[in-house]
């Protein structure tokens, strides 16, 4: 919703401040300009990235349009997954967990939490680590190197659609430029004729230069920031995940798991004590 608001706010204000001064929109149609920019952009945005690159590109668009999903209520419903998971182990053991990790998509207590459910990243980031914990017999040191380790990969995999973008807002600048001084060229091409006509041949040369530099800081940099945002809001959520699992490692009782786990979250989206009890609560009277 912001990116779409923001957005009209950005051509409301050009195109608002611009008439107001008596200038003509249909000025601004020059759509060879837009041609060179976007040609160029596009083509430079496929040399600098490989398909895979491309291939994320496309999935952040989605991202950027929905938002971050990383709310107070969707903590709210991990921490009462961890807290069922966790109240399952401690009556039947590590063991009594393996069929919901095995098979989390049929699995009664997943089941009850339909958010994190949708969500593929943190089914698979939880399984992941409480199958090695049914499996294996690293200590908690050892898998808290292992969570880092992912949590690492997984950041600086979705840094690189923000990269990309960032960089491809940059460079359009430079391409308004390319097309306004071809603009030139043309003008200077038609020197000896009709006033009105040379007139026009530069303000569409202009153009060019408005149109980069608006796309790139109107449109793209501030796109590009709020995938990093996100990007960021990821790497916190899963740092809270990160924390219940090593302080259950740790042998710390249920309810103090699910504490450490909350007070490593932002305060600004960090549900109370009494809130989260509450919540977990309505969860775990679910069938």
């Amino acid at each position: 919703m912001n990116i779409i608001l923001g957005s009209i706010i950005v051509v409301v204000g050009v195109l608002g401040g611009y008439s107001m001064e008596e200038g003509r929109i249909a000025a601004l149609y020059q759509p060879a300009e837009l041609v060179i920019i976007g040609g160029a952009g596009f083509g430079a945005f496929l040399i600098s990235n490989p398909r895979r690159i491309l291939k994320k590109c496309l999935l952040a668009a989605g991202r950027i349009l929905r938002g971050s999903q990383y709310t107070k209520e969707f903590y709210a419903e991990t921490l009462a997954l961890l807290y069922a998971i966790l109240m399952k182990i401690r009556k039947e053991g590590m063991i009594g967990i393996e069929p919901d990790i095995d098979a989390p998509y049929n699995s009664p207590i997943f089941e009850k939490f339909p958010k994190v459910l949708a969500d593929k990243r943190t089914v698979e980031f939880i399984c992941d680590y409480f199958l090695i914990m049914v499996s294996g017999n690293m200590n908690a040191y050892e898998i808290e190197n292992l969570i880092d380790i992912d949590l690492e990969s997984a950041a600086h995999s979705a840094n690189k659609p923000v990269e990309a973008l960032t960089y491809l807002a940059e460079s359009l600048p430079a391409f308004g430029i390319v097309a306004a001084v071809m603009g030139v060229v043309i003008t200077m091409a038609s020197i000896g004729g009709p006033q009105d006509e040379l007139g026009h041949k530069i303000a569409a040369a202009l153009v060019g230069t408005f149109l980069g530099i608006l796309l790139a800081y109107g449109f793209l940099g501030p796109a590009s920031k709020l995938l990093q945002n996100i990007a960021e809001d990821e790497e916190q959520f899963f740092t809270c995940i990160k924390t219940g699992i090593i302080a259950h490692l740790n042998g710390y009782p249920v309810r103090m798991v699910i504490e450490f786990a909350r007070v490593s979250i932002s305060p600004d989206i960090r549900p109370a004590s009494a809130e989260l009890d509450k919540y977990v609560q309505s969860f775990s009277k679910k069938n």
